[in-house]
């Protein structure tokens, strides 16, 4: 009996009309083992992000822009039907149009938040909450960090939790940062995965955006919002040693980037598979624990797919090639690295070296902006629709938090509301503008950064190709602010 259905005659014992499957676990983490994923069981799609809705006729896959064309291609339109977010568009509103009038909904409480949950049933949905029973977790191998890595004990960063009550966290990020904590035994994410309490007092407090509505519910009637976590903002403002950490962290990711690129232009037949495979070695020699995230090698056509992670041993890379690699790693500090470069293998075309430079001309503005995510998302946005590229489309938002885990919240650099947040000093995040045509290629930029004393700094020293730039396309202010970077 096929996944789906299967998933309908769930439906129909529990006397359900829709079944939201997720492609979260019961820690609601961003990046789930696929074999640990339900959405790719059900639909065939692998991206990182992105749940379906299933009905007794229907079965709907929601993806952003990142995902749109990669989606296209893995699942079965005859099966599932793809819907597009796009920029602005809220999963739940899209989500709820789809679900008839007064129809139950089925909701797995632990793999939903508290606030999703709460979302849903104040947009009308008729939510029924499915209790499932959680997986018993291997013993981690958990290291402790070097209080000169992290600058504070976890003592002194539960001292500066001022709560009047139990604080309640379940978020793997979060407790992984206030106990000095990581485990480095697995790729793709450092964190522990453990739910703790800190303080003392009648009520319980929790962040409903990252405590699942299982969790939420055991703490009953003495449970408490929190509104925002106050660990979130805590450990999205690095100490000065996480700042000084992140440089050395970041130089070795430059080196490892240089290595392959050396790796490509030096060597003949390789694939997207092969860069991929040194790209974890030359990592690894260069200190790095783990990588943080599954590495994007992409060639070609499939550099247009943003969260393409195939890398494919049949994907030969050949003269003429153009090749994006984004990747990262975790080293002995425990904070997630990330990089994005673009290289072509010989000789580039115009429609290349006119690309690369459209997406280079707001990266190289945005280190002279100021104000919130949002602000500085606008700004870049015009930057590249000064200089268009028929066919081609920037589908993502502009930038995002960087820290234990590879994407973090806050800061955000997007279109939505979320990055209306003001960025504040020792706030790290990445910088990557891109554009994409699936019939031709895909080019983004990603340099990682941090802001201090009104100003954005690059941990990224990593070289642009300056075979790839069009100088003609640059005024005289764009030709001094490349300047400041390295181009070979």
């Amino acid at each position: 009996m096929s996944e789906i259905t299967q998933m309908r005659s769930f439906l129909k014992e529990r006397e359900l009309d829709y079944l939201l499957i997720n492609s979260s676990n019961e820690f609601l983490a961003e990046y789930t083992p696929l074999e640990e994923n339900s959405r790719y069981a059900l639909t065939g799609f692998s991206g990182s992000t992105g749940d379906a809705l299933l009905s007794a006729d229907e079965l709907y896959l929601f993806v952003d822009g990142r995902y749109h064309a990669q989606a296209d291609k893995e699942v079965d339109p005859d099966v599932v039907t793809v819907v597009k977010l796009q920029t602005g568009q809220l999963f739940l509103d899209e989500l709820v149009k789809k679900i008839k009038r007064g129809a139950v909904l089925g909701v797995f409480s632990a793999k939903n938040s508290q606030e999703r949950v709460e979302n849903l049933k104040d947009r009308g949905v008729n939510v029924k909450l499915l209790d499932s029973t959680l997986p018993e977790r291997a013993p981690q191998n958990i290291v402790h960090l070097d209080v000169s890595l992290t600058g504070l004990t976890s003592e002194e960063k539960k001292a500066e939790i001022n709560i009047d009550g139990v604080l309640a966290l379940t978020n793997p990020e979060e407790v992984s940062y206030i106990l000095n904590e990581r485990d480095f035994s697995h790729n793709y994410s450092c964190s522990v995965n453990k739910k703790i309490k800190i303080g003392e007092g009648e009520y319980f407090y929790a962040d409903k955006s990252t405590i699942s509505a299982y969790d939420y519910g055991l703490l009953g009637d003495r449970a408490r919002d929190l509104k925002d976590s106050p660990v979130k903002l805590m450990k999205s403002v690095k100490t000065e040693a996480e700042i000084e950490h992140y440089k050395t962290a970041f130089a070795r990711t430059d080196d490892t980037m240089r290595a392959i690129r050396s790796y490509i232009y030096d060597n003949d037949n390789i694939s997207e598979h092969d860069i991929a495979v040194r790209l974890e070695r030359e990592f690894l020699k260069n200190g790095a624990k783990i990588l943080s995230f599954k590495p994007i090698v992409a060639k070609d056509r499939n550099s247009a797919l943003a969260h393409y992670s195939k890398n494919s041993p049949d994907e030969v890379i050949e003269d003429g090639s153009l090749v994006l690699i984004d990747c990262g790693a975790f080293y002995e500090g425990g904070l997630a690295t990330d990089i994005t470069r673009v290289f072509v293998k010989g000789r580039p075309s115009e429609l290349h070296k006119k690309v690369y430079t459209t997406v280079l001309k707001p990266l190289l503005h945005a280190f002279n902006m100021s104000g919130t995510g949002f602000e500085i998302d606008a700004k870049a946005r015009e930057i590249m629709a000064q200089n268009p590229v028929e066919g081609f489309v920037f589908n993502h938002g502009l930038g995002h938090g960087i820290g234990i885990n590879v994407h973090e919240y806050p800061p955000a650099l997007n279109s939505t509301e979320r990055a209306k947040v003001e960025i504040t000093d020792n706030m790290c995040f990445t910088i990557e503008p891109g554009l994409y045509n699936e019939n031709y290629f895909g080019v983004r930029l990603e340099n990682a950064c941090y802001f201090k004393a009104g100003k954005i700094h690059s941990f990224t020293n990593m070289n642009f190709e300056q075979k790839l730039i069009n100088y003609d396309m640059l005024n005289v202010q764009e030709k001094k602010m490349l300047d400041n970077f390295a181009v070979k």
